[in-house]
């Protein structure tokens, strides 16, 4: 697995030494549910959060984090309008009827430095309105829903994050996107009953409520812990943002995370 920096503890670990203050710290951190769906005001204000003059400043600090190109010369802009991100759903894991296979878990605003690098900021709906909780070096959300849309038009492009596994679904079936989600589930793809038997099986005892979230086990929806697995897996964003509901940041690099 590659890995990803994103921001809320690579910006956090900055912190001390480039005086940057994190996006998330701000945010409330009591749950908020997410709009189910990314209306078209839902886009607006998320990209009126993205292209706020703090977001730019802060972006600029991320971009010169490592020396790659100056805090002054680092001019990001956002490109586009935000994206819906959607991640496994747990109803879905539950078995809950009707319940679709993914949900919106935020809005992603792609940010470009003058120098090429790339980051998706994460806005999500919080107590205090719309605001960024995080940053993600590179373009994985973008990508994958290129990806999805040319795969299966029309179908809903969503992430796994307990394996970092991109899908798209559709028609009854789920097909992946990414090698992770090939391992999961075939080239081929799946049915959708077989794939939910299978997230059942994998996660269907860490659902909020359960004895393995009473413990505190990543927002009660993780394979395991760093430690434990010896491969840093979980499931961490902002606020409500995680599957499990617990809302706790974490240091997230590329296609892993260390919970």
């Amino acid at each position: 697995m590659t890995l990803r920096a994103t921001a809320a503890a690579a910006v956090l670990a900055a912190t001390a030494l480039i005086g940057l203050a994190p996006l998330a710290a701000a945010a409330p951190r009591g749950p908020v549910p997410q709009p189910e769906a990314a209306t078209a005001e839902n886009r607006a204000a998320a990209t009126r959060a993205a292209t706020a003059p703090d977001t730019l400043a802060t972006l600029s600090r991320f971009f010169a984090r490592e020396g790659k190109v100056s805090l002054t010369a680092a001019q990001p802009r956002i490109e586009g309008e935000a994206i819906p991100v959607n991640h496994l759903s747990p109803d879905f894991v539950a078995g809950r009827a009707g319940a679709p296979v993914a949900r919106l878990e935020f809005l992603a605003s792609q940010a470009v430095s003058s120098d090429g690098q790339q980051a998706a900021l994460w806005t999500a709906r919080t107590e205090a309105g719309w605001q960024v909780v995080n940053i993600a070096t590179g373009d994985d959300e973008f990508r994958y829903a290129r990806l999805g849309a040319e795969k299966l038009p029309g179908g809903t492009v969503f992430r796994e994050p307990q394996i970092d596994a991109w899908y798209v679904a559709g028609g009854g079936r789920v097909l992946p996107l990414d090698e992770d989600a090939v391992r999961a589930v075939g080239a081929g793809g799946a049915g959708l009953d077989g794939y939910r038997a299978r997230v059942a099986a994998a996660y269907g005892d860490k659902l909020p409520g359960s004895a393995y979230a009473a413990r505190g086990g990543a927002g009660g929806y993780a394979e395991a812990s760093a430690e434990a697995a010896g491969t840093p897996v979980g499931v961490v964003a902002a606020g409500a943002l995680a599957l499990g509901g617990a809302g706790a940041l974490a240091l997230r690099r590329r296609r892993a995370a260390v919970a």
